[in-house]
């Protein structure tokens, strides 16, 4: 039995503790707040409650196989999971509006012939047939194993190349490109607000992008009922059966090596503990940790924010209202969630709706040419054109700009990590699971394989694997 440290009680961090306790080893997670769920947060005043993180899961098998692996209780009996159907309503800058079902191709594509006209739905479904190629070549390397060596082989697109003109493209082309040329005009706005909706810019990401909404066409969306924050609360209650020690409100000033290996932690206060291993669920630029040898991928660093409002509505949520709305307009994106959730207002006469829109890191983290945090006022007329009414609805309001988020999580600027994507030169890679310094790993959003709940979920697979296994774990089969 070892002991292990952990630094953070984020998701990637508990799924890496859950796994580690389970085989047999005495686990302790230091985190630097004062609860559980890092990102996942949840914000109640007057009878309204609102999630501050992620609103959504995809790729929900990464969370079924770990409570399958971690005890009794599979992940349904933990928490209500329900799938999203429709999937996605998309508000276009003309106010052109179409609803995509959730998990069906031929939903989807007779719901774009009858938006775009025939043939529509077919030049959708073909460049999701080539994102599901990419797919199924990276998955494992991106997923499900630990980041090879050799990673720089995974800085070639995987997007499978199309003729034009009689000739291959000798340029792999970037995820604006393919959305104008395979599928043009409104259908390929579609394609690239799924991906901006990641934090991702279309004009610099890689084809290999449209591998993000064929998961989501393919596996689903899903929501928690009682708000997102119930599966972080799941899964610190399965940590705390495996006997998993929490200490919170203890933030970790630095990580302590002996004999060339990592040997505990030092707290704030100056309170030292031994570890025999130690894994950083944080972003690893907060303690200047030493990453993995043989070079780190430029995207590492990378990271867009979000600015959120949380608006406390009068009046029912019409009948037949779909979850998740898209508004698309020049310059800013925004994401309406409306979650037919009684546990998020106060009576049925009421309704709690989340809007936001990516954008830049605060302070330092922000890029130059990155887009700052939208004016509240201009969210809140973007979100009506998906909320009929919403002005003369609105009780009240509160706001959440990255330097909100940068507060409460620690994560510099308030950045979200995107998830790893292939191509690109291997910019948009996050660092190995392994560090430089032996007996340290990285886990959560900011590692291998990169951000969103279900990728950050899955280091706790690799990192107890590497643990447990060695050097030589090389991924589920």
């Amino acid at each position: 039995m070892a002991r292990i440290a952990v630094i953070g009680a984020g998701m990637g961090a508990m799924a890496t503790a859950a796994r580690l306790a389970v085989a047999g080893h005495q686990v302790t997670v230091y985190e630097r707040g004062s609860t559980h769920g890092g990102s996942l947060g949840r914000f109640e005043r007057e009878g309204f409650a609102f999630d501050t993180g992620p609103g959504l899961l995809h790729l929900p098998a990464v969370y079924r196989d770990l409570f399958v692996k971690t005890g009794k209780r599979r992940l349904e009996e933990c928490v209500d999971l329900v799938q999203v159907d429709p999937a996605v309503r998309h508000v276009l800058a003309d106010g052109t509006a179409v609803v995509l079902p959730g998990a069906s191709r031929g939903g989807a594509a007779a719901a774009l012939d009858e938006a775009f006209g025939a043939g529509a739905g077919d030049r959708w479904a073909t460049v999701l047939n080539r994102a599901r190629d990419a797919w199924d070549v990276t998955r494992r390397p991106l997923l499900e194993e630990p980041l090879r060596p050799d990673w720089q082989v995974l800085g070639r697109d995987p997007y499978p190349a199309v003729r034009k003109s009689g000739l291959l493209r000798r340029r792999p082309p970037t995820l604006a490109e393919v959305a104008a040329r395979e599928l043009g005009g409104q259908l390929g706005e579609l394609l690239s607000a799924r991906v901006r909706e990641y934090g991702l810019d279309p004009a610099t990401a890689p084809a290999s992008a449209a591998v993000l909404p064929y998961m989501e066409q393919t596996f689903g969306s899903w929501y928690v009922r009682g708000g997102m924050r119930e599966l972080a609360t799941a899964l610190y209650e399965r940590c705390r059966e495996r006997k998993v020690e929490f200490v919170f409100d203890a933030p970790v000033r630095e990580v302590l090596a002996h004999e060339g290996r990592a040997a505990g932690v030092l707290l704030a206060d100056g309170a030292g503990h031994p570890a025999d291993h130690v894994v950083c669920g944080v972003d690893p630029r907060q303690l200047a940790l030493p990453l993995p040898p043989g070079g780190v991928p430029a995207g590492a660093a990378a990271g867009a924010a979000r600015h959120t409002l949380l608006l406390a509505l009068r009046g029912a949520r019409p009948a037949g209202t779909v979850h998740r709305t898209l508004v698309h307009s020049p310059g800013t994106q925004v994401t309406v969630l409306r979650p037919d959730d009684p546990a998020g207002r106060p009576d049925g006469d009421h309704e709690a709706v989340t809007v936001s829109a990516v954008c830049a890191p605060a302070g330092p983290a922000a890029g130059p040419a990155a887009a700052p945090a939208p004016a509240p006022e201009a969210l809140l007329d973007l979100a009506a054109r998906a909320v009929p009414g919403l002005h003369e609805r609105l009780l009240w309001w509160e706001s959440r700009t990255p330097a909100d988020i940068e507060a409460a999580t620690g994560a510099a600027g308030g950045a979200v990590p995107a998830p790893s994507l292939a191509g690109a030169g291997g910019r948009l890679l996050h660092p190995a699971n392994a560090t430089a310094l032996p007996g340290l790993y990285l886990a959560g959003g900011w590692a291998h394989p990169g951000g969103g709940l279900a990728h950050a979920g899955m280091t706790g697979a690799l990192v107890a694997g590497l643990i447990v296994e060695g050097a030589g774990f090389r991924g589920s089969q």
